[in-house]
């Protein structure tokens, strides 16, 4: 979103002052990636989420972030792009395989997405990094660039408290009753 009108900036016994009508500039996905017990993030921006996105993110993931990993164990939510066939469909079939043969893969529940690391991050970001008017992707990534590094240097952890003992509970009507 963007200014209509410039912003009135703080003075003086007066708080800042900003329009409430804004410029609708667009929309974009935030792809965020996370290793909650090494506090490590990355998140980037692009104009969609398409297969061929997510695909790309997931190769950057297993090549750059993580080349010597054997396995990386990716949980995410049960979006239609998240599968190994979007790698297919990026990529020629040997990298696809390559890139699939090291991803472990687990779904949150279709109904449990609060149950997602990563949507903690997401609302961490919004309210640290994205609770202003950013009009175009390229500051946006160069904002979220900034959290990102801030964040890692700080390798602030995400200490897990839901258990499978406590997942059985809240969920049972997604585990079985054998």
């Amino acid at each position: 979103m963007g200014q209509v009108r410039d912003p009135l900036p703080a003075r003086p016994d007066r708080n800042a002052c900003e329009d409430s009508e804004y410029v609708r500039c667009g929309t974009c996905s935030i792809f965020v990636f996370t290793e909650p017990l090494a506090g490590w993030r990355r998140v980037h921006a692009l104009p969609q989420r398409t297969k061929i996105d997510w695909a790309g993110q997931v190769k950057h993931l297993l090549t750059m972030d993580y080349p010597d990993a054997d396995t990386v164990v990716l949980v995410m939510d049960n979006l239609n792009t998240h599968s190994t066939a979007s790698l297919y469909e990026a990529f020629s079939p040997n990298e696809a395989f390559t890139l699939a043969q090291r991803l472990e893969i687990h779904h949150t529940p279709k109904h449990g997405s609060w149950l997602n690391i990563a949507e903690i991050e997401l609302s961490a970001l919004s309210r640290q990094c994205l609770d202003r008017r950013i009009n175009d992707l390229d500051t946006l990534n160069t904002e979220l660039a900034a959290w990102q590094h801030a964040i890692n240097t700080e390798q602030r952890q995400i200490h897990w408290q839901f258990t499978t003992d406590d997942a059985r509970i809240k969920l049972h009507h997604l585990y079985p009753t054998n």
